[in-house]
């Protein structure tokens, strides 16, 4: 295993079909980071607004059970939040509470981003990536994925994962045909 995922040559992206933008929320879970070290919530913002995405809003709270429940369930009932992709928490430091705080708030699981995600992660980390607890689901119609908070990892969550989930001409299929408003527009 190299760490690339290699999937089958019917899998791409297809330019000949539109693309249509999600609007994604990025959430820094920290104690220590603040808007200007907080290198990995920079990086998932650059990343999706260079694919074309809205970058819907963007905080910091700290590894608090409460208060990252609190920034999830406000993000997860405005109409206009298609996404939510958190950075941090997901180890196994004490203060690691973000699949705690989460898991909790799922009507869905995503069992296969996880593995996808350490599918991807093992040719950088190498078997580092078993320290990672990442998690994906859904919230009544919103997505939630919780990513480690190393820039690293953001980088392979984003470019080797996301970026062709939330990419409306990847096919077979990809996430944003789940997404209420897209529903019938892309298959």
């Amino acid at each position: 295993m190299d760490g690339n995922i290699a999937p089958t040559t019917k899998a791409r992206i297809d330019p000949s079909l539109p693309f249509y933008p999600l609007s994604i929320a990025v959430l820094t879970i920290s104690d220590t980071r603040t808007a200007q070290t907080d290198t990995s919530g920079a990086l998932l913002a650059d990343r999706l607004a260079a694919a074309g995405h809205t970058l819907a809003d963007r905080a910091i709270v700290p590894d608090d059970v409460p208060a990252i429940q609190a920034r999830i369930r406000a993000w997860a009932v405005d109409p206009t939040i298609d996404v939510i992709v958190t950075t941090g928490g997901t180890g196994f430091a004490p203060r690691d509470v973000t699949p705690e705080a989460v898991r909790p708030l799922l009507r869905r699981e995503m069992d296969g981003f996880a593995v996808v995600f350490h599918q991807a992660s093992y040719g950088t980390v190498g078997v580092s990536t078993l320290q990672s607890r990442a998690l994906a689901g859904q919230i009544d119609d919103t997505f939630v994925f919780c990513v480690p908070g190393s820039t690293g990892a953001c980088r392979d969550a984003w470019d080797l994962v996301l970026a062709q989930e939330f990419d409306s001409r990847f096919k077979p299929c990809s996430l944003v045909g789940q997404v209420p408003r897209y529903r019938g527009v892309c298959a």
